[in-house]
C-alpha cells in the first residue's frame, strides 16, 4: 500500500527579505523557519530546502544500507550517515555527497563498500534525485 506524507510552507514577503515556516504535517514534529539567507549564506537558526533534502537523504540511505546489510547476513550495529547537499545560487543543487561510517560485525571492507554503493543507487531518495551527482564515501569503524 502506498503512503503519502505531507508538509507545507507559508512564505511572507519577497525572496531576499521574506521568510517562511515549513511544517512537517504528517508527523506533527515541528514547524521550522526558512529564509533565503539560510539557503544561500548562513543558516542563523533557520533551515533550507537543501538541509531538508540532506535530512531525508541521510535517513533513507541509512535505511537502505541497513536493509542491504541485513539481507547479506550482516545487520549493522550502527550506521552514521551524513549528507552534504551543495546549493549554488543561480544554478541550483549541484551535488550531494553521502558519507557513512558503519559498525557491522562479520563484514569486510570490500563487501561493505559494494553494499554501500548499491544502497546509494537504490535508496528511493537517491532515485528521486536522479540528474544530481551523488557521491559516496563509506568506511567501517
Amino acid at each position: 500500500m502506498a503512503t503519502v506524507r505531507h508538509a507545507h510552507t507559508v512564505w511572507q514577503g519577497d525572496l531576499m527579505k521574506g521568510s517562511g515556516e515549513v511544517s512537517l504535517d504528517s508527523s506533527g514534529i515541528g514547524t521550522y523557519p526558512v529564509s533565503w539567507p539560510a539557503r544561500a549564506e548562513q543558516p542563523n537558526g533557520k533551515t533550507s530546502p537543501e538541509e531538508l533534502i540532506a535530512a531525508a537523504h541521510s535517513a533513507c540511505y541509512s535505511m537502505a544500507l541497513s536493509h542491504a546489510l541485513g539481507g547479506a547476513g550482516n545487520p549493522p550495529t550502527r550506521l552514521e550517515t551524513k549528507a552534504d547537499v551543495t546549493f549554488q545560487p543561480g544554478t541550483g543543487i549541484t551535488g550531494i555527497h553521502l558519507s557513512v561510517l558503519g559498525e557491522v560485525p562479520g563484514i569486510d571492507a570490500a563487501q561493505f563498500q559494494s553494499l554501500a554503493e548499491d544502497a546509494k543507487k537504490n535508496c528511493p531518495v537517491s532515485q528521486a534525485l536522479t540528474g544530481t551527482t551523488i557521491t559516496l564515501s563509506a568506511e567501517l569503524a
